[in-house]
């Protein structure tokens, strides 16, 4: 007669579990809040118009001559920006990660300046953010 085996797992078999319910511990406790977010996407939004606005110069003829710096005037709203971006954020909370979709823009500012519409999709993991997607009415951005 042999003796019973217990149903033990092997040694490999626990410190894996332990590695796998360590890391899922890490990442939910790491999840990026919606403050953080805030912060990106103020951030975010700042350099996507800058790059939009500036340096393509969308802006008409008479704001180009008026606005003596573009880049810092825009720079100057990323708490605007960043308020105006929650507004219109949507956040699926995953525990262990968060995707964030904002769409922002669209509005005519003047009558001959609209304000470009922009959408970014990213993903919060281990107190980072990655931008998924980014793209504004002129198309993909980078």
């Amino acid at each position: 007669m042999s003796s019973p085996r217990w149903p033990w797992p092997s040694a490999t078999a626990s410190a894996a579990l332990l590695v796998v319910v360590g890391s899922s511990a890490a990442l939910f406790v790491t999840n990026p809040t919606r403050e953080d977010y805030r912060v990106f996407a103020g951030e975010t939004l700042a350099k996507l118009a800058t790059k939009e606005i500036c340096e393509r110069q969308t802006l008409p003829m008479v704001l180009q001559l008026w606005i003596s710096d573009c880049p810092r005037l825009i720079a100057d709203q990323e708490q605007a920006l960043a308020l105006l971006a929650d507004q219109f954020t949507r956040r699926w909370n995953l525990g262990l990660a968060s995707v964030y979709t904002t769409t922002v823009g669209g509005q005519n500012l003047l009558p001959a300046l609209r304000l470009p519409r922009y959408s970014v999709t990213s993903l919060g993991l281990a107190g980072q953010f990655l931008v998924l997607n980014a793209h504004s009415d002129a198309g993909k951005l980078e």
